[in-house]
């Protein structure tokens, strides 16, 4: 792996199909807190890994291998919720969910590709603009007013994408594309789950996102099937593990408080990784980077504020 590469990062961190049971109370929010900031790190943690790993390996493998485990720990979840697996597979909206895992499973695939070719720090900087593309995508999907507010909002997100990658420079390339096609794509996939939501259960999105996904990758990834060498063996089981542990301190986060009280501190798996990148992987944080990455989290930052706004005065 050439250490000036850049790459791209995996999805943001994103609200489990498991529904607030209780109102938040101040404490409850703070435990919620905590834990999403802790699950952000594991989740940096998983992009570092998936980088190592997807240097070596076909990402596609890689997806596949996390995507069967992943379905274990969906599974075990599922059965324990009422109706366990009759419940879970009951969809109003079959082929909305099945389009969703697709496009879930192909799009840990382009982040994979991307980490490997764009690094952590250049890939998170262009992914953080994927509540601006929900922002955007949400008047022809969901039939939801965009304000002239929001609009504003993206714009300017862009304009710091535009900084991030510094077109004429010499320095855009096709693989910069990654991490933006990787944010099209998740914040597709956050619209089709906005939209599900209107029929199915939490439960029901979780149980058909894993399933369909591992699906997906089986299909797909099986050609690509290699031998893992001995020395890679524990990072694919730390890799696995960090899903589980993450997925499992999201639930019980947005069991404790509402997805759009927490949503902020999700920010902080940027933080990580720029951490990751410079000290692990010889990442240089460009000042280009550093700038357009603060304009487009910014950004998202207002646009969720606005969010808020809405949910509590009506739309403006």
């Amino acid at each position: 792996m050439t250490q000036n590469e850049p790459t791209l990062p995996q999805p943001a961190i994103q609200a489990p199909a498991v529904p607030p049971k209780s109102a938040p109370g101040s404490d409850q929010l703070g435990k919620a807190t905590i834990l999403i900031c802790v699950a952000a790190f594991i989740f940096a943690t998983q992009d570092g890994i998936s980088r190592f790993l997807g240097a070596n390996y076909s990402p596609v493998f890689i997806t596949m291998l996390r995507y069967w485990f992943f379905t274990i720990f969906v599974m075990a979840i599922v059965l324990r919720q009422p109706g366990g697996f009759r419940a879970a597979i009951h969809s109003k909206r079959p082929w909305t969910q099945v389009a969703r895992g697709i496009i879930l499973a192909l799009e840990i695939v382009v982040t994979i590709e991307a980490f490997v070719r764009l690094g952590l720090i250049n890939t998170h900087a262009i992914f953080a603009c994927y509540p601006l593309l929900i922002s955007v995508l949400s008047g022809p999907v969901l039939g939801e007013k965009v304000g002239w507010r929001r609009w504003l909002a993206v714009a300017v997100g862009f304009c710091g994408i535009l900084i991030v990658l510094k077109p004429g420079s010499g320095v855009f390339s096709s693989s910069a594309a990654l991490p933006f096609l990787g944010a099209v794509m998740f914040a597709v996939y956050g619209l089709l789950t906005r939209l599900v939501a209107r029929d199915d259960t939490a439960v029901v999105s979780f149980f058909w996102t894993s399933v369909i996904g591992a699906i997906t990758m089986t299909i797909i990834g099986l050609r690509t099937w290699e031998p893992i060498a001995a020395k890679d063996m524990p990072w694919l089981l730390v890799l696995c593990v960090c899903a589980f542990v993450a997925h499992f301190m999201l639930i019980k986060a947005y069991e404790l408080a509402e997805a759009s009280a927490l949503q902020p501190f999700s920010y902080t798996q940027l933080v990580w990784v720029s951490i990751f990148g410079v000290v692990i992987f010889g990442e240089t944080l460009a000042p280009n980077v550093a700038i357009g990455g603060v304009i487009v989290v910014g950004a998202g930052l207002f646009t969720w504020w606005r969010s808020r706004q809405r949910e509590r005065q009506g739309p403006a």
